[in-house]
């Protein structure tokens, strides 16, 4: 069987201030149908730009090739093909909770009505009952992320991208957002490729964590998490977490020292 995503001889190069700066170097992996695969590496190692690729939104370098489902997919007929939720939440101010929600179905071609009675049906899976008529301003961080992740799940697209989408939360809501996060993963089996900087939330999420190295970004090293699904909160206190914990330290410490001797060059961009 085909994995559902497939990645070859990725790579991506921008021009900054008139030098040529390589982001990625040759990526290459894959992604069983219903995995849940976590990526970490230090800033600017190109993890985000590694997405915008998937996602159509920035073309890949010449050489590579993206497949999805074993068919290889042009780099300008991505677009639309994967449900993509970006690191801020990025909700619409003058939208309800509800409208929010669906704004990704409509573009996709759903009438409103029609999104909309389907979004009713999944607001208790997301934890948003009574909290249609509310706006953004009205939420807490983590209620605010609720809502994004629901309208990356209402773009009904088996492969959903994921770019730290807790980072910004406080420790104990990014713990309960992980919890209902796999709650809400295992009842949909999508295909989830996952970006964070916390190794604890990569391993407590991941069925494999892969770690990429300093820019240009290269897949470095990578692990199948040995853990039973479902997973209790106290799997962290068991020394198989532990163990992987301290062999992905070694790795993403020693990347994330090449990252910070290349922050001191002028033309370093950590966000890409």
């Amino acid at each position: 069987m085909n994995p559902k995503i497939r990645v070859k001889n990725v790579s991506k190069q921008y021009d900054i201030d008139g030098k040529s700066i390589r982001t990625l170097d040759n990526v290459n992996l894959s992604v069983e149908s219903g995995e849940f695969v976590t990526l970490v590496g230090p800033s600017g190692c190109g993890k985000s730009t590694l997405f915008n690729i998937l996602a159509g939104l920035v073309a890949p370098g010449n050489n590579a090739e993206l497949f999805i489902d074993g068919e290889l997919r042009p780099a300008d007929h991505l677009l639309g093909q994967v449900a993509f939720m970006p690191q801020r939440d990025m909700l619409m101010p003058w939208r309800t909770v509800l409208d929010n929600a669906i704004v990704a179905a409509e573009i996709d071609g759903m009438a409103k009505r029609v999104a909309r009675e389907q979004a009713r049906q999944s607001i208790d899976r997301f934890g948003l009952r009574g909290f249609e008529g509310h706006y953004p301003n009205q939420l807490s961080g983590g209620m605010r992320q609720r809502v994004a992740l629901m309208r990356t799940f209402m773009f009904d697209r088996d492969i959903m991208l994921l770019d730290e989408p807790f980072g910004a939360l406080d420790a104990l809501t990014r713990t309960l957002m992980q919890r209902w996060l796999l709650e809400v993963w295992e009842g949909a089996k999508r295909t989830v490729l996952f970006i964070t900087h916390d190794i604890d939330e990569a391993i407590y999420l991941g069925d494999r964590v892969m770690v990429m190295s300093a820019r240009p970004g290269h897949i470095k090293f990578e692990e199948r998490v040995p853990l039973p699904r479902p997973r209790s909160p106290d799997v962290v206190t068991r020394s198989e977490f532990i163990d992987l914990k301290r062999r992905l330290l070694s790795v993403i410490e020693d990347e994330s020292l090449k990252a910070f001797a290349a922050m001191n060059e002028p033309t370093s961009n950590p966000s890409i």
